[in-house]
């Protein structure tokens, strides 16, 4: 099984890049984006859904947000069709951003999700933090459930130095601050990628930081400047999975080049 997470920083501008081309050749049975930056309506053609933006052999399914045209927004796309869809956590304020869906295969949970920034500023900082204390529960809630979860998405949290390349520099910046680190390495398993706090006793489990536990890639580049041609990065896009998928983990990868967004696709294949 194959899955990729990509936040496309629009959709619509990510096809026109290439990204679809790219993705059809990639035998992927799973497709998490972010940001798509769309309403769905917007990517229909005269039947259904433009073949721009829906490859050969796929259905998709999309969470919008409602609260601002052009921002935002999730969406699965699968080979197979799942047992059921869900795009609503309980949480107006943030299942209204579009920023939640998950599609059920038996036993299966796949979650594409886009967790909130902080770096507007102090307001949009304290929405995060607030939903961070919202998610905690669910996520322990999943965890404890006997289901398989693979929670795809851009948590705009960094874990550790080993994920950002300056790292005493953003100690103060949002997405590397040490309560919003602490508060995901707190749910996370001992594997090696930590900063320093307690990692959790059967916690979930970081597919990159699992098959490549000293690993420096980077999943995002700042649009200022050379970021990405120096290599001048976060990793804030994740797999993060259920102990009970450790052992199915098989290869990851991340593509750096060709460049459809500001973020990178990170692909993981998992032993069926």
């Amino acid at each position: 099984m194959r899955i990729i997470s990509f936040n496309a920083n629009g959709v619509r501008s990510a096809a026109r890049k290439g990204f679809f081309d790219w993705f059809t050749d990639q035998d992927a049975d799973l497709l998490c984006m972010q940001e798509t930056k769309a309403q769905e309506h917007q990517l229909a053609g005269t039947d259904g859904m433009h073949a721009d933006f829906l490859p050969a052999g796929y259905k998709a399914w999309f969470r919008d947000a409602t609260t601002k045209k052009g921002y935002s927004g999730v969406a699965i796309y699968s080979r197979n069709e799942p047992d059921e869809v869900r795009t609503a956590l309980g949480r107006e304020s943030f299942d209204e951003e579009g920023r939640y869906i998950e599609a059920r295969f038996g036993n299966l949970s796949v979650v594409s999700f886009y967790i909130p920034s902080g770096s507007s500023g102090e307001l949009r900082q304290g929405f995060k933090f607030e939903a961070m204390d919202w998610l905690g529960p669910i996520l322990d809630q999943w965890l404890a459930s006997g289901r398989d979860y693979v929670l795809c998405g851009d948590w705009n949290i960094v874990r550790s130095a080993l994920d950002i390349k300056n790292w005493k520099s953003n100690q103060k910046n949002s997405g590397c601050l040490p309560a919003e680190r602490a508060w995901l390495n707190g749910r996370i398993c001992d594997d090696g990628g930590s900063d320093g706090t307690l990692h959790r006793e059967g916690g979930w489990v970081d597919a990159y930081r699992a098959l490549n536990p000293e690993g420096q890639d980077y999943t995002w580049w700042s649009n200022r400047g050379a970021a990405r041609a120096n290599d001048v990065g976060w990793r804030i896009d994740y797999q993060f999975v259920t102990p009970s998928l450790r052992e199915r983990l098989q290869a990851c990868s991340i593509l750096r080049e060709p460049r459809f967004s500001d973020h990178a696709p990170f692909t993981v294949d998992y032993a069926d």
